[in-house]
């Protein structure tokens, strides 16, 4: 069988990705070799584990694209690669969309219900929360999981056809039992050092979602409110603060200003009255008053924000919190509001929400005249969670931390430290990780009162009296691991003991997501269940990842690989850009404006989607437009060149000859500067770079090459039988140079049209480097690693120059590049002149030129043409 026999009649996009897909799993094309469990043997990736809650959108199809051809350079540079794919199942995203999805919500006081089916099955029914039908946690848990595994599939047949060269034999959930017991160990490791603890402390808290969160997932928000200008009552007249939270006027602490502000250092050791309440607090002067800020003077509530937390802890003020767990204020009268008329005011607040709470205390200082003139409306900076819907409130609650450096100087020292270790691609991505290790305001909290999660492995002995010990928790053997101490009894005591005197109970908070999520690099390698793995592949060379998630992501895992085994995690680390809508606004669920990748490929095939995807810079912002995907269709008229042009050169048939007519020397020289740019770019994770000069390169070989050498490979050129030869050997090695260097790129296309003339994947070919392609090499190889001159490409550079005179002259007499030229002149510098006289002949043919002169010029230049009669 000849090349030409494998060659489709009509070569085309359609099908490739199920037929290559499909046999690329058969064939193990992409798998990952334990025969070669030597570090310096492996390039190993910390692949990001997509959350399994959805949809992907085409930012996924963006950032994934980009990590994959690194994976596809390497391992055709001859690396074992270590490249596995996770699903991030648990955490609140999974928990929203089951509920969602069923109609239910999780109600752990609830008995399981074995069989149970849910009132819904993603039957697009708007259900409301009210109406959500109650289910165990067990129950919620089983559906939670069974919808994961669902959208793992879908997920991954999206994978595939996209072309991802993952080892789909290497796959992780970090909700499933390895990964549980890798969390809990990890921690019960961190709470043996002193790394972890638990505290009763001012807590960010969800309203909605009931859990605490972290300082890593918040974000501000504008929202419109209003400074209130209100009356304390002080020995020498009123006090004036303005406020935008006037509802916890029930929880002042304090009043505080700048100790340089005249007009209040008078009062610092005295007192004031709180309007409405009559609780007397002190005025005490800190630095973190802004005497610019409306009066000047602030109070102090516990707590009302994040300022308020800082006061409260560096002053050594008394807590006095009023808002629940829910986000309204306590149904009972505070003790330290003790007059009748306090109390009286407290009661017209009590288990009303903030909103509603504020109104009304606003209207009784209208009433009393201690509201000075009107709210005025003003937008300022709120927080939320970023997944939440409504603000953030700061409650005091009990929960579990881990050391981060916010505390601890050589701590945030040694992790800055390594930040400047790690090598960053594009490199100003690090100022964001040290701006958010120098920010860092607390310790990470990890504990969440949620449900689907990684259970903290800690339960607590209880007194005599039927309280729970906090300070003294019960641990786990590590052998044990996974437990979860909400449904199971703690060591040395039986389940009839929970709960009772003398007996425990079990902590039923579950870990922050990315308490397992920063142990991905432990996940995906086995970690302690396969040490000899996990030697090999960590630390890993690779992480790749997006940048709005280097204080969340890329900092946890760098601290607990730090906390764990003291190295960095990887050696590097990518950081794609965001995909912005034709308005160049972040696209994301919450905006409305996601589009989803699944239609886009099918329509255009995934190679074209791929180089749209390489087509930008990491940390670079690239535009989509679902109606007008330029890009994307410059990608798909590529792919299709690249599969027509295989297609022509494999119609000639084979010679072993080398190359020897100076246009095709000049040819393969091109070729080497381009293997040696493109590889030089890939080695710096600049992937735009090497596509683009890889492609530049072939749109040159197609449009002046291949029409310079046509009529030379068909045998009917000036130069005989050699120059053929010549023409079809330097053809052929182009082209498969070329495949080479597109393959990580357009997976489908390289691999289809490297099938036509080979048995073997091109994915499994050596990555192309300059040997054989520089023209006087000499014996034995020498001379390859010397530098392309100009001379070395100097025929081609003639070549392609005057091609372009002898197009532009047909141009302007308005006829057919097909017209036949009786004569013409062709001009070149005195230098030029041996170049164009070396490429005369093929000019002659791909002109039609029966007579040609060339002569030296000032440039280059086409003159005195003669057509023929037509």
């Amino acid at each position: 069988m000849t090349d030409l026999d494998r060659v489709p009649d009509k070569p085309a996009l359609e099908g490739l990705e199920a037929t290559w897909s499909a046999r690329w799993e058969e064939q193990g094309t992409y798998r990952f070799s334990r025969d070669q469990l030597r570090h310096d043997a492996i390039y190993s990736i910390d692949t990001p584990p997509p959350t399994a809650s959805g949809s992907l959108h085409i930012g996924h199809v963006f950032s994934y694209t980009h990590t994959d051809i690194i994976a596809r350079y390497h391992r055709m540079r001859g690396k074992n690669v270590f490249y596995p794919m996770g699903w991030d199942d648990n955490g609140l995203p999974t928990e929203r969309r089951v509920q969602n999805y069923f109609g239910v919500r999780c109600d752990p006081s609830l008995a399981y219900e074995p069989g149970f089916v849910p009132p819904h099955q993603g039957d697009g029914a708007s259900v409301k929360a009210a109406d959500q039908q109650p289910v165990s946690r067990r129950n919620f848990i089983e559906l939670c999981q069974r919808l994961t595994i669902e959208d793992e599939r879908q997920f991954e047949s999206l994978w595939r056809a996209l072309g991802l060269s993952v080892d789909w034999s290497q796959t992780y959930r970090t909700i499933g039992e390895k990964s549980l017991r890798a969390s809990q160990l990890a921690f019960l490791r961190n709470v043996k050092r002193g790394e972890a603890y638990q505290a009763m402390a001012p807590t960010l808290w969800d309203v909605t979602f009931r859990t605490a969160v972290a300082q890593a997932e918040l974000e501000d928000r504008d929202r419109p409110g209003a400074y209130h200008r209100v009356a304390f009552h002080g020995d020498d007249g009123p006090v004036y603060i303005e406020t935008t939270r006037p509802e916890l006027l029930p929880s002042c602490v304090a009043l505080v200003a700048h100790p340089d502000d005249e007009r209040y250092r008078h009062l610092f050791g005295t007192t004031v009255t709180t309007p409405l309440f009559g609780v007397r607090v002190p005025v005490l002067p800190h630095r973190l008053a802004e005497p610019d800020k409306g009066s000047g003077i602030a109070m102090i509530c516990t707590f009302g924000d994040v300022t308020d937390v800082v006061w409260w802890r560096e002053l050594k003020l008394p807590n006095r919190s009023v808002l629940g767990f829910d986000g309204r204020l306590s149904a009972e009268t505070p003790d330290w509001l003790s007059l009748a008329e306090a109390r009286s005011a407290y009661g017209r607040l009590a288990g009303k929400t903030v909103f509603s709470a504020r109104r009304e205390v606003v209207d009784m200082l209208r009433e009393s005249g201690l509201l000075d003139g009107e709210p005025k409306p003003v937008t300022h900076p709120v927080k939320f969670f970023e997944k939440g819907d409504r603000p953030l409130e700061i409650v005091s609650t009990r929960q579990w931390y881990v050391r981060n450096g916010a505390t601890d100087e050589a701590l945030r020292a040694g992790l800055m430290a390594a930040g400047r270790q790690l090598h960053w691609h594009p490199d100003f991505m690090r100022v964001r990780f040290e701006n958010w290790v120098a920010g860092l305001a607390g310790d990470w909290l990890i504990s969440r009162q949620r449900f689907f999660g990684v259970p903290i492995p800690v339960w607590y002995p209880v007194d005599d009296a039927g309280d729970p010990v906090y300070d003294t928790p019960i641990l786990p053997d590590e052998a044990r691991l996974p437990v979860d101490p909400s449904s199971e009894p703690a060591p040395g005591f039986s389940e009839k003991q929970r709960g009772v005197p003398g007996g425990f109970v079990g902590e039923v908070d579950v870990m922050d997501t990315w308490m397992t999520s920063s142990l991905t690099p432990q996940l995906a390698a086995g970690w302690e269940r396969d040490p000899e793995l996990f030697q090999a592949v960590f630390p890993y060379d690779l992480r790749p990842q997006g940048q709005d998630i280097i204080r969340t992501w890329l900092f946890s895992t760098l601290l607990r690989s730090r906390l764990e085994h003291g190295v960095l995690p990887w050696s590097d680390t990518t950081l794609s850009g965001f995909i912005v809508d034709p308005d160049r606004k972040k696209m994301s669920k919450s905006k409305g404006n996601v589009v989803t990748p699944a239609a886009i490929l099918e329509k255009h095939g995934s190679d074209a989607v791929r180089y749209w995807a390489a087509s930008s810079r990491l940390g670079t912002d690239a535009a989509f437009d679902v109606n007008n995907p330029t890009q994307i269709k410059i990608g798909r008229r590529l792919a299709i060149k690249v599969l027509n042009a295989a297609k022509f050169i494999l119609g000639f048939d084979a010679t072993d000859e080398a190359a020897s007519e100076p246009l095709d020397l000049a040819l393969l020289a091109a070729l080497a500067t381009v293997v040696d740019e493109a590889t030089r770019a890939l080695e710096e994770y600049d992937h735009a770079k090497a596509l683009e000069t890889i492609e530049s390169f072939f749109w040159t070989f197609c449009d002046d090459y291949l029409e310079l050498v046509k009529e030379r490979a068909y045998g009917s050129g000036e130069q005989g039988e050699a120059g053929r030869r010549s023409a079809v050997a330097t053809l052929r090695r182009a082209l498969f140079v070329m495949l080479r260097l597109f393959a990580p790129f357009l997976p489908f296309v390289a691999e289809e049209a490297w099938s036509w003339s080979h048995d073997t994947s091109v994915h499994r070919s050596p990555w192309p480097d300059r040997t054989g392609l520089l023209p006087n090499a000499g014996k034995a190889g020498q001379g390859h690693h010397r530098a392309v001159t100009e001379s070395d490409t100097a025929a081609l550079t003639a070549a392609s120059a005057a091609l372009v005179g002898i197009r532009r002259a047909k141009t302007d007499a308005k006829v057919s590049q097909k017209t036949a030229v009786v004569s013409c002149r062709l001009t070149a510098p005195a230098d030029r002149l041996a170049d164009l006289q070396a490429v005369r002949a093929d000019l002659k043919a791909v002109g039609k030129i029966a007579s040609l002169d060339v002569v030296a010029g000032d440039a280059f230049a086409v003159t005195d043409v003669v057509l023929a009669e037509r």
